[in-house]
């Protein structure tokens, strides 16, 4: 049965908010990240592409934050959210705010978030709260290209060239760190989950393991120790030194002139 926004009790609603703001923020800075490379492609099809990938993830943005501020009920919209927000109120992964380093290392950053992204909307899809379900839905016809397009890079750097290779794999390695906390769960998404709302996002991980190491080993790559060191705390707003430079840049000009209207 579905739920109704309008009579969540405070606590869910507060969850919700957090949580939207997780999903909301990670796709906002992947974006902005990925837009760094529009005019910068190592060809002109994967500029553009690049480029559409940046812009479905800053769309998907606007809508779970558009949904957090509704849920919230205090007058922001999502560019109250985007860009008056300081860097500890974000709730993105550190994954998506690492520098895009050559293209072997966003297409490993890409890949690696792609395929969760792409588990975690499946599983929105049966969310009991309809505003959630009607994003993931939409959201996954886009990330089913966006996995589809890192994936068969993937394979191409890694099976190509001894210097592909070598670039796409310090990329991993480089990243790895970073994707233990995609599956951490902690008491904000447990209550979610109990509700009906959120993703179970442990009971991803099986799968998530089986789509890496599929894609990987047709793509002779290796798959880097998963008892190394894993970083976390994002959802809790510690993040790397990387996000204040990302936001200064994204805030400068609607904080600038925050009455501006396009």
């Amino acid at each position: 049965m579905s739920l109704d926004l309008k009579t969540l009790d405070k606590q869910t609603r507060n969850d919700l908010f957090d949580y939207l703001l997780r999903l909301g923020d990670d796709r906002l800075i992947l974006g902005h990240r990925l837009s760094e490379w529009c005019g910068h492609g190592p060809i002109l099809e994967e500029d553009i592409a690049l480029t559409n990938i940046a812009l479905d993830c800053i769309g998907q943005a606007n809508s779970f934050l558009e949904l957090a501020g509704t849920v919230e009920n205090k007058g922001r919209d999502a560019d109250k959210l985007a860009y008056f927000r300081e860097a500890i109120e974000f709730k993105n992964l550190i994954l998506v705010e690492q520098p895009n380093g050559d293209f072997g290392s966003t297409i490993a950053r890409q890949f690696l978030f792609d395929a969760y992204s792409f588990l975690l909307y499946e599983s929105l899809q049966a969310s009991k709260l309809d505003e959630l379900a009607a994003i993931a839905t939409k959201s996954l016809k886009e990330v089913r290209y966006h996995l589809r397009h890192s994936s068969q890079w993937v394979l191409r750097l890694g099976d190509g060239t001894a210097e592909s290779r070598e670039r796409i794999q310090n990329g991993i390695d480089d990243l790895w760190m970073f994707t233990g906390e995609m599956f951490h769960v902690d008491e904000i998404e447990q209550r979610l989950i109990a509700a009906g709302i959120g993703a179970d996002n442990a009971s991803l991980k099986p799968k998530w393991d089986e789509m890496i190491r599929d894609v990987f080993r047709e793509a002779t790559l290796q798959i880097p120790d998963d008892h190394g060191y894993m970083s976390e705390g994002s959802r809790q707003g510690r993040h790397s030194e990387h996000l204040g430079y990302i936001l200064a840049e994204m805030q400068i000009l609607p904080r600038s002139y925050p009455d501006a209207k396009w």
